[in-house]
């Protein structure tokens, strides 16, 4: 099958046409979107992104609702494709923790306001299709853009080997362990809350987040 990936879509996303210029115009991976009521959809893509925004308001709770939609149902029998990629970024990642894709939760923010600006990270595995092009302690630059970006878990939950980014220098949202995305067991779901689309051009000041979706592409294409 020929790579091809699709964008949920739900109301109140806004990050959508972002990921989509960035995946077709910049990346060069065919892409559509897939919108919330959508059905039979997994049979056509075999790489799938949650962008950013606020899904059906965030009311309830961010992800709270999305997690029930139709897209979401279908979700589950896309993960155990044997190239099945999913890739939630923010509010994406709200959504995949709420729907039980990946452990934790993610809150309210430390100083419970809106935070908006460039980060530091710390990439702590690239033995994931999402990572590969990354050197494992690289220090990479991302914009956040998030009130509910604290990452959570259970106490005792062990979740070492999943962690795939953390905050370095500072940790602005008070995540626990300053996590900043990890992955499911079978490392082919990763939730992200920094925005990788917005950070995959020089004209946005750096292509840090643009060989997130590079690695995606050689991996679809059996290049790694």
């Amino acid at each position: 099958m020929k790579p091809r990936a699709g964008i949920f879509v739900f109301p109140g996303t806004n990050c959508d046409y972002d990921t989509l210029y960035v995946l077709r115009e910049v990346v060069g991976i065919e892409s559509n979107f897939i919108f919330h009521t959508e059905r039979g959809w997994s049979e056509k893509y075999n790489f799938v992104v949650l962008p950013g925004g606020f899904s059906y308001g965030d009311y309830l709770r961010p992800g709270a609702i999305a997690k029930i939609s139709p897209v979401i149902e279908e979700l589950h029998e896309f993960v155990e494709k044997e190239k099945g990629l999913v890739l939630g970024i923010c509010n994406g990642f709200q959504v995949l923790t709420e729907a039980g894709f990946l452990k934790g939760a993610l809150i309210r923010n430390d100083n419970l306001k809106f935070i908006c600006k460039n980060v530091e990270l710390e990439v702590v595995s690239n033995s994931t299709p999402f990572t590969s092009l990354y050197e494992e302690g690289q220090v990479v630059t991302m914009p956040i853009a998030h009130s509910d970006g604290k990452f959570i878990v259970p106490e005792g939950e062990k979740i070492d080997d999943l962690v795939v980014f953390r905050y370095h220098g500072e940790n602005p949202n008070g995540s626990f362990e300053a996590i900043a995305g990890i992955t499911n067991e079978k490392r082919n779901v990763l939730g992200l809350m920094p925005h990788p689309e917005r950070r995959s051009e020089e004209i946005l000041g750096g292509v840090d987040g643009r060989y997130m979706f590079e690695a995606v592409k050689n991996y679809l294409y059996g290049l790694v």
